[in-house]
């Protein structure tokens, strides 16, 4: 069963990496880049203000911890924990992949810190920041899933290596909508 699905992971990682061109390279590298979710963060960061007012702080303040863990999971935790060596870095692979920019990233790859982040923050925003941003989810969950197709695109990660951390992510930003529900502050239910 094993074997089975790492040879499926290994032919769905060569037909999405293999399906290539100049200006799907350039789409990839920047849905990957950290520089390219600033504008998006900072809007996020701005309409969660404007929204919510004082109130934003609760809700902002809780997105460091949601990404530290994330982040921490994936990238101190599984991936030292499983050494599944990246697609990259793979050598009956690393040679017939497409790389862009020559990035093939650290060692290991299982699970990818991309996905894990950018899921964990749309499942979190779209459980806490509906009320008043009711478009949020279909923003930001395309996004979140173009981030880990970019990720296998690129020749960094296996299929599987952003489909467990959709998973993980998904719990990640539900436990965090928890905390958030479970502790804002009182003056989140007055009227003023």
């Amino acid at each position: 069963m094993i074997k089975w699905l790492k040879k499926i992971d290994e032919q769905l990682l060569i037909a999405v990496n293999s399906h290539h061109n100049a200006a799907w390279d350039r789409i990839m590298w920047f849905a990957s880049g950290d520089k390219s979710w600033l504008g998006l963060y900072a809007f996020l960061l701005l309409l969660l203000i404007i929204k919510f007012k004082k109130q934003s702080w609760w809700l902002i303040v809780l997105v460091i911890p949601l990404i530290v863990v994330s982040d921490q999971v994936a990238s101190s935790i599984l991936k030292p924990w499983v050494m599944r060596l990246r697609p990259s870095h793979e050598p009956a692979l690393q040679d017939i992949l497409h790389y862009v920019n020559n990035y093939r990233g650290g060692t290991y790859g299982f699970v990818s810190s991309h996905s894990f982040n950018v899921i964990s923050l749309a499942s979190y925003l779209s459980l806490t920041a509906t009320a008043k941003i009711k478009w949020i989810p279909y923003i930001l969950f395309p996004w979140a899933l173009f981030v880990s197709y970019s990720r296998v695109y690129l020749g960094v990660h296996y299929p599987l290596d952003v489909l467990v951390p959709v998973i993980l992510g998904i719990l990640n930003g539900i436990g965090f909508a928890m905390i958030y529900h479970r502790f804002k502050p009182n003056f989140y239910t007055s009227k003023f």
